[in-house]
């Protein structure tokens, strides 16, 4: 059984505003949203008053909004993270009811988390939730959150980035994706490589970075991806090879793909049979290694 997958989305458009508006109107949804009067009618002016397809500027007022994708692109909720200071908080919400009881709340959390820890930067992630809200309070506990304050209507969570990057780097998250490796000499290099880039995939390849088991050069197993490897790989229906490179080694039509390219970012310490569910502009992919036909480790060419 695949383990759950939710993808982040900032983009907001008309279509996701009215998904937003159907969401708000069920009563179930909202039970424990305590501001959702105010978000509807916020939508329900936006969509009367702008005639833009894309409303992405106008949720993001006051915070961060994005929407909720599975594996097959579908919107089944939304996350907003609101920074105050070095403090952020996190409101999650699973607007389709089909999806309940299938962890996708505990899989929007880690990618929020991932957000709100290597792109806003934030030293503390809060989550406010209604005490019988039984279900989002087993999300983020599984999660690793720890009760900060309590009153009997309302508990509040928090995650400092100390205790995220140590849950991370020991995979203790609940259903996470697969462990990946990465050599020291590896990691070295991506971290210098990391504090001159910016941009999305940035945060998602420090992620991979900070999650990854560590090891020596000389003990990685063969059939793992590790910089400068070539690989046979399945997207989606399509075979194809690569040599996983540094960006300015990168060349497309030589099948060399940077690491700070999306598919790129989602192979590193994958080995040979894994298969992982990878966010690419404008869709899902599924992306399968076949087999590591050539790394740097396993011939012994390796240096810094």
């Amino acid at each position: 059984m695949s383990k759950p997958f939710i993808s982040l989305c900032p983009e907001i458009t008309r279509a996701n505003a009215l998904t937003l508006m159907d969401w708000l109107e069920d009563e179930n949804v909202v039970r424990y949203l305590s501001d959702s009067r105010n978000v509807s009618r916020f939508i329900e002016q936006v969509i009367g008053r702008v005639q833009l397809p894309i409303l992405t500027h106008l949720f993001n007022q006051g915070g961060r909004f994005f929407m909720a994708y599975d594996r097959h692109d579908v919107p089944v909720g939304f996350v907003r993270l609101v920074k105050n200071g070095a403090d952020c908080e996190i409101v999650l919400v699973i607007g389709d009811r089909d999806n309940w009881g299938r962890k996708l709340g505990a899989s929007a959390i880690r990618e929020g988390m991932k957000l709100a820890f290597f792109d806003m930067r934030a030293e503390k992630l809060i989550a406010k939730i209604h005490a019988d809200n039984a279900r989002s309070l087993k999300a983020f506990l599984r999660c690793g959150f720890v009760l900060e304050t309590e009153t009997p209507t309302l508990k509040s969570f928090s995650m400092t980035s100390a205790r995220y990057l140590r849950l991370l780097r020991e995979s203790a998250m609940g259903d996470g994706p697969p462990d990946i490796y990465i050599t020291e000499i590896d990691q070295a290099r991506l971290r210098n490589l990391i504090a001159l880039e910016q941009g999305p995939v940035v945060v998602d390849l420090e992620h991979e970075i900070e999650r990854a088991i560590v090891v020596d050069p000389r003990q990685v197993a063969r059939n793992v991806v590790t910089m400068n490897s070539r690989a046979v790989l399945h997207l989606d229906d399509q075979e194809m090879e690569v040599a996983l490179v540094y960006p300015e080694d990168a060349d497309g039509s030589a099948g060399k793909l940077s690491i700070c390219s999306d598919v790129g970012t989602a192979i590193l310490g994958c080995k040979e049979g894994d298969s992982i569910d990878w966010r690419i502009p404008g869709r899902t992919c599924r992306i399968g290694i076949e087999k590591v036909l050539y790394q740097p480790e396993a011939a012994g060419d390796f240096h810094l």
